[in-house]
């Protein structure tokens, strides 16, 4: 099975999710998002996969989305997307992405349901 996940390294949830998928034998696509974002389109692509709104894949607790108003819901989800592309650390992570879907996993487990 292939995977793709949109990884940082310093969080370890995103570190547990990544050895689950090595455990699992999955060929794995690493993208470290911070140093190569995705763009809108392929955020909009991901989240729609996902079943959710850019605004539930927003990292929320980061100081700079409180910074940008982004949390307080006077904002759209493209606001929230510009946001992110240009600042990714607002991404929340790790998001994976398989054949069977796009999961934000948080926790880690969750990345079983799309294994």
């Amino acid at each position: 099975m292939k995977a793709t996940i949109y990884h940082n390294p310093q969080c370890g949830t995103s570190r547990k999710t990544l050895e689950i998928l090595e455990q699992e034998g999955a060929e794995i696509a690493v993208v470290d998002y911070l140093k190569q974002p995705p763009t809108i389109d392929e955020l909009k692509r991901l989240y729609k996969r996902a079943g959710m709104q850019p605004s539930e894949g927003l990292r929320a607790k980061e100081q700079l989305a409180k910074d940008l108003d982004l949390v307080s819901g006077r904002v759209g989800e493209e606001a929230i997307l510009e946001a992110m592309v240009q600042n990714p650390i607002l991404i929340e992570r790790p998001l994976v992405e398989t054949e069977k879907g796009v999961r934000l996993c948080r926790p880690q487990e969750v990345v079983r349901q799309i294994l």
